[in-house]
């Protein structure tokens, strides 16, 4: 690991707490938060960093996601059926009965 050194830094009491408050809700420290301004700031030499507080439903996302890595659980038993899903969430159901019936009308089925 590399060796680390620590940084000292004057701001607002209530700056701080409110920050504190915001990072919080992200899963983040302020220390945290500190690290990856610096490392942005080494990698791409600007000022560009934007993190906002995930929404209940990108929470509750994350929740599950984290849930299932942690279990080495898949949402689906099959790739078939991930892109069945996928199919679904994109085209809509009767969309896909449309093209399924285009499709047997031209083999002629």
């Amino acid at each position: 690991m590399a060796h680390s050194t620590m940084l000292h830094v004057r701001v607002d009491d209530e700056i701080k707490t409110q920050a504190s408050e915001a990072l919080a809700a992200m899963g983040l420290s302020v220390s945290d938060a500190v690290r990856i301004l610096l490392k942005r700031v080494v990698n791409d030499p600007a000022l560009v960093l934007e993190l906002k507080v995930p929404s209940a439903q990108a929470r509750e996302a994350m929740i599950a996601a984290r849930a299932m890595a942690k279990a080495r659980a898949a949402r689906f038993d099959s790739a078939d059926a991930l892109f069945d899903d996928l199919e679904n969430a994109s085209f809509g159901a009767s969309q896909k009965a449309r093209q399924q019936q285009a499709g047997s009308a031209a083999q002629g089925v």
